[in-house]
């Protein structure tokens, strides 16, 4: 039972990774294309 609990927990950790990572990725592409728009 805790073995399946213990699953559970890691496999909520890495999605919550998995999230992040992928905001963060956006927020950067976005960060990026704002600075080429400011120099033109």
């Amino acid at each position: 039972m805790s073995s399946k609990r213990a699953m559970k927990q890691a496999q909520k950790q890495a999605f919550a990774k998995h999230r992040s990572n992928i905001s963060n990725s956006r927020f950067f592409k976005k960060k990026r294309f704002f600075k080429k728009k400011s120099k033109n």
